[in-house]
């Protein structure tokens, strides 16, 4: 089940951060580069963010999946995506993308960023029709690469 996470509510945003921790480690593994900003959230950073998250609850009541969004009047942009490593390749990061899609269906492009030599990440974003639009160096020798998916 998919529901708006409130980052007022102390609980929901420890699960949060403790679901970073968990699942930006290995796209730092696979990018090459530790320092990727989520895993420098905090507590703080994580409740000040502004960001509208959404979270993947499983039978259990557990946090298994989040994505967050930053809507701005000419697109939305993906700012985070993590699933917790024991339930990858279930098709939960799927499912968040196209609650994302559906609840800003009005949205003319939706942007989002990933390090280049994420793999599975790249194929997610291409399988859902975003393009890439550029490549950028954020440290020596680790790229990111920006996809856009325009709508109308």
């Amino acid at each position: 089940m998919i529901r708006a996470l409130s980052l007022e509510d102390r609980d929901t945003v420890q699960q949060i951060w403790s679901l970073q921790h968990m699942a930006y480690p290995l796209e730092a593994e696979l990018i090459g580069f530790s320092e990727i900003p989520p895993l420098q959230d905090t507590f703080d950073t994580i409740r000040a963010s502004g960001e509208t998250f959404f979270g993947y609850i499983n039978e259990e009541g557990d946090l298994i999946g989040a994505i967050a969004v930053e809507p701005e009047q000419e697109q939305v942009t993906i700012s985070r995506m993590m699933v917790h490593p024991g339930h990858f390749r279930k098709g939960i990061a799927g499912t968040l993308i196209r609650h994302v899609l559906e609840c800003y269906k009005e949205a003319p492009m939706f942007v989002v960023s990933t390090g280049t030599r994420n793999t599975p990440a790249v194929t997610l974003y291409e399988k859902f029709g975003f393009v890439k639009n550029h490549a950028f160096e954020v440290a020596p020798g680790v790229e990111l690469t920006e996809f856009h998916l325009h709508i109308h």
